[in-house]
């Protein structure tokens, strides 16, 4: 018997018994759907995040910190630190901000621009805004936060503001269009933002940037604009009239650009730093908790989707046992006609793993089906304050992958029958009533 009439053979023999099919392929189906699902909800929301991270950070760049204690480190009562600095509007929403952090110096900056890997150091002021107003109207509270290295802001209208520009340019997040009297976020662009400030002595400065675009909110503030090094040197400027140039030389954090991105240049880097007294985290580190929790979480829903499995696996079994039984003299007749027990075997092995295609591939469609419905509705609702985000995905090489491993489990499940038909005798199996 040639291979395509083996394959024809094992095709037609599956709906033999139509209803005993249909129950294993159900089987199959419930772990198929599930690992499929549950699968596309690790894609979502990890490819959510990792579009998040490319918003705020690039892989190469660290947020570099003196190391010691932050007043939020710890409940406990803190020493008095001298040289601590406010970092709590320091790229507002970045997640590991703490209240306060030992203030970095030019000279730390010197330090650190020497440290081997490290291809640029830009500090990163502290700026704090009073409030953001446009045409004089309504008046309202908003941080400031500067682009970094690698940063990929994502945009509901217009562009990011330039970084290589002298014009004072600012991107403005999504919740605030409104209340500033914009029609839609395209409208805002082109606008001019008035910024005011306060200096040491309260008194307060005006600066106007032009807005080129609207960010959409996800993992940072929802009131934080974005903004170019001109505009960030021109508030800090402002907050700082009056202030001598030495106590100018106090910086929250720092960024910093390294010659490779390449994952054991980083960790020499982040090495090379704390050993000079310093710490460095990529925006990978502190998202990674999230992606641990995502990750745990579908690893125990795949667990569910496995051990149905595994009882689908039974039912291929009992089907081909009692398909084994029912055909025994037709089995004593193919090897009496000088069919191998090799052709037997792959016969019966090829039913298996026919009833593990038919139910992976209903329950992958039926999981892609379900997925994206679900997805779109609870993108329109419950998550419609996080844009851009698609709570399951569907990656096709996973659904390839999950589909060949449950026809292997097919094929493990009916290897103890196809044996048996194999080892039939064929001068019993033609006497068997």
């Amino acid at each position: 018997m040639k291979t395509t009439d083996l394959v024809a053979t094992a095709a037609a023999n599956t709906f033999r018994s139509k209803t005993r099919t249909i129950l294993t392929v159900l089987a199959i189906f419930v772990g198929a759907f599930t690992l499929t699902l549950t699968n596309g909800l690790g894609t979502g929301i990890n490819r959510f995040i990792d579009d998040t991270v490319s918003s705020i950070g690039a892989a190469d760049v660290l947020t570099v910190t003196k190391t010691g204690t932050g007043a939020a480190a710890s409940a406990e009562p803190q020493k008095y630190d001298p040289d601590a600095v406010s970092s709590a509007n320091t790229n507002p929403g970045r997640p590991g901000a703490t209240a306060t952090v030992s203030a970095l110096t030019d000279a730390d900056i010197r330090t650190i621009e020497d440290l081997p890997g490290v291809a640029s150091v830009s500090p990163t002021r502290a700026v704090q805004i009073d409030y953001v107003q446009v045409d004089g109207g309504e008046r309202y509270v908003a941080s400031a936060g500067s682009l970094i290295g690698g940063q990929t802001p994502q945009l509901a209208a217009g562009a990011a503001p330039d970084e290589s520009s002298d014009a004072l340019e600012t991107a403005i997040p999504e919740s605030l269009v409104t209340p500033l009297g914009f029609a839609d976020a395209a409208d805002a662009v082109g606008a001019t933002l008035t910024i005011a400030v306060s200096d040491p002595v309260r008194t307060q400065h005006v600066v106007s940037a032009t807005i080129t675009g609207v960010t959409e909110g996800a993992f940072a503030s929802t009131t934080s604009l974005t903004t170019n090094t001109a505009l960030e040197d021109a508030l800090f400027t402002a907050q700082n009239t009056g202030v001598p140039a030495d106590e100018l030389d106090r910086y929250a954090s720092a960024s910093v650009t390294l010659s490779s991105a390449a994952a054991q240049d980083v960790d020499d880097a982040k090495t090379a730093l704390s050993d000079a007294g310093y710490s460095g985290q990529t925006v990978s580190d502190q998202l990674g908790t999230f992606k641990a929790v995502i990750d745990g979480i579908v690893l125990v829903l795949n667990a569910f989707a496995v051990i149905a499995l595994l009882a689908a696996s039974f039912g291929i079994v009992n089907t081909l046992l009692m398909s084994v039984q029912e055909r025994t003299r037709e089995i004593g007749l193919m090897k009496a006609m000088g069919m191998g027990s090799g052709r037997v075997f792959s016969l019966f092995s090829l039913e298996a793993v026919m009833l593990g295609l038919l139910g992976s591939l209903i329950g992958a469609v039926v999981a892609i089906g379900v997925g994206t419905a679900v997805s779109a509705q609870l993108g329109q609702t419950l998550f419609s304050d996080l844009p851009g985000l698609q709570l399951i995905a569907f990656d096709p090489v996973s659904i390839l992958v999950t589909t060949v491993a449950i026809m292997a489990i097919a094929f493990l499940a009916g290897s103890l029958p196809a044996a048996r038909a194999a080892r039939a005798d064929p001068v019993e199996s033609l006497r068997y009533e």
